[in-house]
């Protein structure tokens, strides 16, 4: 408690956070610079990008490495018939509260995501959101019902994917004979000014996080679940 004391003042303009020359040239050049009203996002994607993508790989390979350590492959993976897939019936109040809630919570993420550059949000926010849709869908049924929608295969593709994109918008830049994920060079292919460039850029880096995000949350909620079989889960 005593070193609470030495914070500055809720939001004091001279503090070291506000005072800093960098800390003013992100609020004062940021929207003009990218078209970006959400500075966050601005530094996150452009600004820091490097980081972010870096991030978003530190992700994925948590998520392999949790696949790694506990999934069990064996004579138990076999395919089951579809009147065993699970072992009680469904809930019938639950499971229809949740065939309700998952559209409306895939739309939001989607939202989140469309307007993390513009407004609070962006692809961590929007995917963890939509991988939470199919881990309410698992949690409400089983985790084949899930499976069905986002199958094993297909969440490591999905996540890959994720990091291909935004990967892929850096080497694009080197392509056209800039430096990697700097965005203002993809006016060239876009059609639009370079800070429109910059924009449009952020939101596309933003979907490729969005899928790995989503894709990695499940899996490891998959394996943890149902420790590493991809059974019946919880």
């Amino acid at each position: 408690m005593s070193a609470v004391s030495d914070f500055p003042d809720w939001g004091d303009p001279h503090s070291p956070a506000n005072s800093y020359r960098l800390s003013q040239g992100y609020i004062t050049e940021t929207f003009p610079e990218t078209s970006v009203p959400n500075m966050v996002t601005a530094v996150l994607a452009d600004y820091r990008g490097y980081d972010t993508m870096f991030e978003t790989v530190v992700i994925f390979t948590a998520g392999i490495a949790i696949i790694a350590i506990l999934r069990r492959y064996g004579p138990k993976d076999k395919v089951v018939p579809e009147q065993k897939l699970y072992k009680k019936e469904p809930d019938l109040i639950v499971e229809t509260t949740c065939r309700l809630m998952i559209p409306i919570i895939q739309l939001f993420a989607l939202y989140v995501v469309a307007h993390g550059h513009h407004s609070p949000g962006g692809g961590f926010q929007g995917g963890v959101i939509f991988g939470a849709s199919f881990i309410l869908l698992a949690l409400a049924r089983d985790l084949q019902a899930a499976q069905k929608w986002v199958p094993e295969n297909r969440i490591l593709n999905l996540a890959g994917i994720g990091i291909f994109i935004y990967s892929g918008f850096g080497f694009l830049c080197l392509l056209l004979g800039s430096n990697f994920l700097d965005y203002s060079i993809l006016h060239k292919v876009m059609g639009v000014t370079p800070i429109e460039a910059r924009s449009h850029s952020m939101l596309g880096v933003e979907i490729g996080v969005a899928f790995t995000v989503a894709a990695i949350m499940f899996s490891i909620y998959s394996n943890l679940a149902s420790k590493g079989e991809m059974k019946e889960g919880l």
